[in-house]
């Protein structure tokens, strides 16, 4: 598991530093803070950057000798525990895999001394469900709680673009908003602790819904004739055009099977039928990043062991 934490600077929640959003510039104003960031995989490590770019106090641990190599130096610095973190900082952003990841390391900071005031934020995709269960362990300790997941993965993390939606109680959010800032375009308050994961199941469902409805239409343009790619260029400037297929040639399809388990999940709680999505969570399965590249740059492709040969169209209207 990744770690990393912030300095032991003292804080006063008088002195938060003020963002503002200038000439398209993130500007900060009065006092940093102490950030702890648990998880400094490709995202997580990028979000300290930039956290610590923003002139907050960031440190980092990591039981992977090579990835605490790699994700300190300059201002992010190693650490050496949860314990340590727990105890220094003002803010600690959860960044890990999974649920049972998300679990491990909030119990475990919450079993330790944390700083007065401390706000733990989960910024991993997780069931709105765990979310709420980890707010009441939170609660117990006067520990604050938010969760956080973000929008526009990895290249989003690199360039500090991110969305941030959040469900918690809005002091709480307020606290984080000037470091959520320092990595995201865009800080969302949905409602209460479960919201933002829930808001990030329903931008989940959307992508993955775009997904197969861009291959389906991309492979009928190639049976019948149009190159797969050309006809992506034109729909990009058509009313078809959607955020998926602007960056469908680098899509990775990851955690597409954990992302639909969580949709799936509400919707029968909720008592609401989804057909659609029933279907999607099926087809996007046997879709990748392979698959989309032969249909856009291969001779042929392959739908539901079926083949996508180039044809004339005046040969498919016979």
């Amino acid at each position: 598991m990744l770690f990393a934490l912030s300095g032991a600077k003292g804080f006063d929640a008088s002195t938060v530093r003020e963002l503002r959003i200038c000439a398209g510039q993130k500007v900060f104003r009065e006092e940093d803070m102490q950030v702890g960031f648990v998880g400094t995989g490709a995202m997580g490590s990028a979000m300290a950057g930039h956290v610590a770019a923003a002139g907050h106090s960031v440190l980092a641990f990591d039981t992977d000798a090579d990835a605490l190599e790699a994700a300190t130096g300059g201002k992010v610095e190693a650490g050496k525990s949860l314990d340590e973190l727990g105890g220094c900082c003002d803010i600690v952003i959860v960044v890990v895999a999974n649920d049972d990841q998300s679990c491990a390391v909030v119990e475990e900071l919450v079993a330790h001394p944390m700083r007065e005031g401390a706000v733990i934020a989960v910024a991993a995709t997780n069931h709105p469900k765990t979310m709420i269960r980890l707010a009441a362990s939170c609660a117990t300790k006067g520990i604050g709680f938010v969760d956080a997941p973000v929008c526009y993965g990895l290249r989003g993390a690199k360039q500090g673009e991110l969305i941030s939606l959040c469900g918690g109680e809005a002091e709480h959010v307020e606290f984080l908003r000037p470091v959520l800032m320092a990595y995201s375009r865009s800080v969302e308050h949905l409602g209460p602790v479960g919201t933002g994961q829930l808001g990030k199941a329903c931008n989940n469902m959307m992508h993955w819904a775009a997904c197969v409805a861009n291959y389906e239409t991309l492979a009928l343009g190639k049976a019948c004739g149009i190159d797969a790619q050309s006809m992506r260029e034109t729909l990009l400037k058509c009313p078809a055009r959607n955020t998926t297929l602007e960056r469908w040639d680098t899509s990775r399809f990851t955690w597409h099977e954990k992302d639909m388990d969580v949709v799936l999940d509400l919707s029968q709680q909720a008592g609401l039928a989804l057909p659609l999505f029933g279907a999607v969570d099926q087809l996007v399965k046997r879709l990748g990043p392979d698959q989309v590249h032969e249909l856009l740059y291969g001779p042929a492709a392959e739908y539901l062991g079926q083949s996508i040969t180039p044809r004339a169209l005046a040969d498919v209207a016979l």
